[in-house]
């Protein structure tokens, strides 16, 4: 089952299940990613953390691609090391950069060990020399926050209205200090995405989307106007 599904929400490509989810939503990523290989030579890839996607990563590190013109990075990250299990680039070195994606260039939103922490001005610099991304594939806690962009973070209004790519973070719900794309740096790119599973979740989007408060609702900044759709299964 692909449909769409409530009047007011962005684009909604609805699946009876998780695993109808991920195939098709890794059809979809993958073969927009050999659209920019053919058309640039080269896709930037932004993925998120959490237990969302592990399927979906593992369904794409066996797609057919040219994955060596890949660069693939994180919509944010946890300032701790990178051997702690809280470390979303443990996830994505697992699942994803594996296989066939094993050739995938990586670019890690924290700086090499023994730089100052809170310090990113490396980061920023990598940052800046990236081109427009090509996907970008976000997900959503329960209290709305996508990336690192917390309703409850001192951070959130910076995070909205920054021109820098990415910013550091200490939501006062979650734990760790943070690195997080900026909403600027995650709204450039040719093809967005949200995704989600269950209800709850689906039903804090649709919130999400009829308030519009991006400060309430972080991810309403990018369910609205901004044309990214969203990948959703119960």
């Amino acid at each position: 089952m692909n449909e769409m599904v409530e009047t007011g929400m962005p684009e909604m490509h609805a699946f009876a299940d998780r695993t109808a989810l991920d195939a098709a939503l890794a059809l979809e990523v993958s073969g927009r990613l050999r659209e920019s290989i053919s058309a640039r030579n080269s896709a930037y890839l932004v993925v998120s953390g959490g237990s969302t996607p592990a399927n979906l990563f593992a369904l794409l590190a066996r797609a057919s691609i040219d994955w060596h013109k890949v660069v693939v990075l994180l919509a944010d990250e946890r300032w701790v090391p990178a051997d702690n299990p809280d470390r979303n680039e443990r996830l994505v070195r697992e699942t994803l950069l594996v296989g066939h994606a094993r050739g995938a260039d990586f670019v890690s939103l924290i700086p090499a060990s023994g730089e100052t922490q809170g310090d990113i001005t490396g980061v920023l610099a990598d940052l800046a020399s990236l081109p427009t991304f090509d996907v970008v594939l976000l997900g959503m806690g329960e209290d709305a926050h996508t990336a690192s962009l917390f309703p409850c973070a001192a951070e959130l209004e910076a995070g909205m209205t920054t021109r820098d790519d990415a910013l550091v973070v200490r939501p006062k719900a979650a734990p760790h200090m943070r690195v997080s794309l900026s909403k600027n740096r995650l709204l450039n790119t040719r093809h967005g995405m949200i995704h989600i599973v269950g209800e709850k979740k689906k039903s804090v989007l649709q919130r999400a989307v009829e308030s519009g408060d991006e400060m309430a609702f972080p991810i309403s900044a990018f369910a609205g106007e901004s044309g990214f759709d969203c990948w959703w299964a119960p």
